[in-house]
């Protein structure tokens, strides 16, 4: 049953809606996302398949795929220059009073700047802008490795932002690190890395985890027919590992939790208490 949307003269207007389609195809994908699609003007989409983009097609006839904006063989060309592009695109339409769905792979608000660049600047220039949740990558990650991040915490990094600023991850909580492929990558101009770097990467590790800690490679799946990919190897491998633009390293605690004496006694707690 599609979810009616109830649109008044006012949200007719030109207006902006990021959405997710969800990591595998069209099976996480809410009602109201689909609405949104179908009654759009124009959807924009930023997929990293053509069975996605068809799939959107059967909701909506004006389907236009953002990847044409990136450099193209041979090409050198700066991501934030090409992400500008695809929000100029789409405003373009929201300034012409078009209702305009930009929808994206996984979550739309997860490792997705397009999405939080084209909102604000629709709102900036005065038009109604916002962003519907998708599943996302993470989401996947938990289900498919059956961890829950509520047990031991986790923390989440880009992997190029984790080797450039100061972040000192806990041992004893899980370690996510987004865009392994792409680990110290600076200049926005190639989507991989290099052999050193991930050497480098392992080195900067070996502060808080011994290099024969297991950890592993995950890749969701994107379609049902498909398996994720779970590879587990030595850190000491990651180097010589077979890396995509979806990979995501994770790294497993490497110690037990400790109890905090102090807050236990702040609580009138006893470690008997917590069994």
């Amino acid at each position: 049953m599609r979810c009616n949307l109830q649109l008044t003269a006012a949200n007719q207007q030109g207006q902006l809606v990021c959405v997710g389609t969800g990591v595998q195809l069209a099976g996480q994908v809410g009602k109201l996302t689909v609405s949104y699609i179908e009654i759009a003007d124009v959807v924009f989409s930023l997929v990293p398949d053509g069975f996605t983009d068809r799939w959107l097609s059967t909701l909506n006839a004006d389907v236009r795929s953002l990847q044409g904006y990136y450099a193209q063989a041979g090409e050198i060309k700066n991501r934030r220059d090409t992400y500008q592009q695809m929000v100029d695109a789409m405003l373009d339409e929201v300034r012409a009073n078009k209702r305009v769905v930009c929808a994206l792979y996984g979550h739309p608000g997860v490792f997705s700047c397009v999405s939080h660049l084209a909102i604000a600047q629709a709102k900036q220039q005065g038009f109604k802008a916002k962003m519907l949740a998708g599943v996302s990558a993470e989401a996947c990650l938990w289900a498919d490795l059956g961890i829950d991040p509520g047990n031991s915490g986790y923390q989440s990094y880009e992997a190029t932002q984790f080797m450039l600023y100061q972040h000192a991850p806990n041992p004893c909580a899980h370690l996510v690190l987004w865009q392994i492929a792409l680990a110290g990558e600076h200049t926005l101009t190639k989507f991989s890395t290099t052999k050193q770097r991930l050497h480098i990467l392992v080195e900067h590790l070996l502060q808080w985890y011994p290099i024969d800690h297991q950890v592993i490679i995950y890749e969701a799946a994107n379609l049902a027919v498909q398996s994720p990919r779970v590879e587990h190897i030595a850190l000491a491998d990651l180097p010589d590992a077979r890396l995509t633009t979806i990979s995501t390293l994770l790294i497993p605690p490497q110690q037990a939790l400790a109890l905090n004496p102090a807050m236990l006694a702040k609580l009138g707690i006893s470690e008997m208490d917590l069994g």
